[in-house]
């Protein structure tokens, strides 16, 4: 290869880096706008990490900080919107934002050409299916795709895995690295793990998600499984109420974590059925909160065999196909989602 064609290659991935997300600016920076310095830690230990984050959070949610008094909160947010104006913005320069948008690869062609692509980031992917229908599987497969190169389908980024149910192994990771060619502990290495033993904890570690993703390199944020503490915590009905509440403070906290880091947000949910209602229909659990919260709704289900079966529940995706209610059949391997041969 020529010295010529060497410098087109090194520009064209200098090119695909820079569009994977913007400059981010941190909170420190208001520190140039007066905010005292005992202020500003008082806002990163409770989750804001950046001056996007600030404008982010209500005034209200600012003044549930500890020692955090009306006027100072008021002069935070003026603060913030000095340094980093906000307000309409024209069509043209959405598309520009937009251009900062990546996809990870399913590790499934079928699946991502339902996707146009694959795996979206600045928004929240959400699985729900039967056991055994290849969710955690996905997820142990997007922890190493998305450290591929970008042109291979990845983003050369490290990893977040919130663990609710003790389903992360790292044998799976390593047999999926060996796929890709990829050094499997230097991929363990990129993959922060927590294991939530309640939704309290869970909440904490997205709480403190946002202090690491200033650290730069994240791509990609799993939950594995994002209600099941949430089925054990509020079980009976009278706490429903208190339950959707918290978990639409969670999926808040997630969607603001994606789109203010330009993260894919991918997560897993569990499915139940309701016995009331004709042929005992089966439905995710969450209710309306997490339908709402999910821009893209995955459906799994078993096939034929070993096949599996992924249908585009919901997303804005589903009005730029041609067949708008496509699926995708694919395979679980040792290698991690596949295509399926009874495809």
């Amino acid at each position: 290869m020529s010295d010529q064609q060497v410098q087109s290659v090194e520009d064209q991935q200098n090119e695909e880096e820079e569009n994977l997300g913007e400059e981010i600016m941190e909170i420190d920076k208001l520190s140039t706008c007066g905010i005292n310095v005992a202020d500003i830690l008082k806002l990163k230990a409770a989750g804001i990490q950046t001056i996007r984050g600030v404008q982010m959070t209500t005034v209200r949610n600012l003044g549930k900080i500890k020692g955090m008094s009306d006027a100072k909160v008021e002069k935070i947010k003026e603060a913030a919107t000095k340094l980093l104006p906000q307000g309409f913005i024209t069509g043209v320069e959405l598309a520009m934002k937009r251009r900062h948008i990546f996809k990870l690869t399913t590790g499934s062609k079928e699946f991502d050409k339902i996707l146009n692509g694959g795996i979206e980031s600045a928004s929240i992917t959400e699985a729900f299916g039967e056991f055994r229908t290849g969710k955690t599987q996905l997820a142990h497969t997007l922890c190493v795709v998305a450290q591929l190169p970008v042109a291979q389908g990845g983003a050369e980024g490290r990893v977040i895995f919130i663990d609710t149910e003790g389903t992360f192994r790292d044998d799976r990771i390593t047999s999926i690295a060996n796929r890709f060619n990829l050094d499997p502990e230097a991929v363990l290495e990129n993959i922060s793990i927590a294991r939530a033993y309640n939704c309290e904890h869970q909440m904490e570690l997205i709480t403190e998600v946002g202090a690491r993703m200033v650290e730069g390199g994240y791509r990609l944020i799993i939950v594995d499984s994002i209600m099941a503490l949430f089925r054990v915590d509020y079980s009976g009905r009278g706490e429903l109420a208190e339950r959707q509440q918290k978990l639409g403070s969670m999926l808040a906290k997630l969607t603001k974590l994606a789109e203010e880091f330009n993260v894919a947000v991918f997560i897993t949910n569990q499915m139940t059925a309701d016995p009331a209602l004709v042929m005992n229909k089966i439905y995710s659990i969450g209710g309306h909160v997490l339908a709402h919260a999910s821009t893209t709704r995955l459906f799994l289900r078993k096939g034929r065999n070993e096949s599996r079966i992924c249908k585009i529940w919901d997303s804005p995706l589903s009005a730029m196909q041609s067949v708008p209610e496509a699926e995708a059949i694919y395979a679980i391997s040792e290698g991690g989602i596949i295509d399926s041969k009874d495809g």
